[in-house]
């Protein structure tokens, strides 16, 4: 597979980490996953609750759930990175904004608390601060 296929596979990649996403963060995947469980359950007894009818909901919830690490973390990725591309172009167009706050994601966490100390005294000034949700308190 040469670097020309790279970036296809990555975009198919990315379309299927979608696809998937949404699918199993639907209703009828949590349905689907309750009744996969209570099939399983109902065959015990005819598996005698053996190791092996055990050893079969274990691997595949393990299995399906590291799968599942991979394809969410791709597409929460990809939806940040979309979020943070339309937030940099609002703050690009907006005159009065500070253009240095575009690359405040790459920032360190100091400058980042700090930038936050800041805003939250400008909504402290404006009494826009009351209306706000405390930070931390979870």
């Amino acid at each position: 597979m040469g670097n020309d296929d790279a970036p296809q596979l990555r975009d198919r990649f990315n379309r299927i980490s979608d696809a998937i996403t949404v699918a199993l963060g639907s209703f009828a995947a949590l349905a689907g996953s309750v009744l996969l469980v209570v099939v399983w359950a109902l065959t015990g007894p005819i598996f005698g609750f053996s190791d092996t009818w055990q050893l079969f909901i274990n691997t595949t919830t393990t299995v399906i759930t590291f799968w599942m690490v991979f394809v969410i973390q791709n597409s929460a990725n990809r939806s940040t990175k979309a979020t943070q591309l339309k937030l940099d172009e609002v703050i690009r167009a907006l005159q009065s904004a500070r253009n240095e706050i575009i690359g405040l994601d790459k920032a360190t966490e100091s400058t980042m608390n700090e930038r936050e100390r800041e805003f939250d005294q400008l909504a402290s000034d404006s009494g826009a601060a009351d209306d706000r949700p405390a930070r931390g308190a979870d």
